[in-house]
């Protein structure tokens, strides 16, 4: 049986799901499908380039309908959501945050758009957003009232920073 892309890509969220980040190979992975190995390099060049498809799945899951909004409502639901998909899926956030170390700006990108639409100067804009970025990578197993309070104390700060004069 022939596979896509995106049979493999659903496979392999089933088997991180299953065994976790630590116990996916392209050969168990391969295994689950019933095919051999090699058949998956058709779709993947790598391992790491299967991570990212992977990892790319999970947050597109997670993503939430666009919506015309103040720009710290919107910061507060693109933290949800990132949060929401890492803790959908076993591992979901050392995926995502190994993955995306190297290009991080992927997921900077629309928190730090909410910041310039609001305002911010372009140091602001960086560094709020990977400070939010980081400060969801790490607190993802946070009580939700502990991860809500915790974003809050960002975004309070980053809106007064924005009523500051310049």
């Amino acid at each position: 049986m022939r596979y896509r892309r995106d049979d493999v890509v659903a496979r392999a969220i089933e088997v991180l799901d299953a065994h976790g980040l630590d116990a996916l190979s392209m050969r168990r992975l391969a295994g689950d499908l019933g095919v051999q190995p090699g058949a998956l390099y058709h779709h993947f060049t790598n391992k790491d380039e299967l991570l990212a498809a992977i990892a790319d799945e999970i947050l597109r899951r997670g993503r939430r309908p666009a919506e015309i909004m103040a720009w710290d409502a919107e910061l507060q639901l693109l933290a949800l959501g990132l949060r929401d998909a890492m803790r959908r899926h076993r591992d979901g956030a050392v995926l995502i945050a190994r993955v995306h170390r190297a290009d991080a700006e992927a997921l900077e990108r629309p928190l730090r758009s909410a910041l310039e639409r609001a305002g911010a100067d372009d140091d602001l804009a960086r560094v709020g957003a990977r400070t939010l970025l980081r400060f969801v990578l790490s607190h993802e197993d946070d009580a939700d009232a502990d991860f809500a309070l915790g974003s809050g104390l960002l975004l309070d700060g980053l809106r007064e920073r924005l009523r500051a004069p310049r």
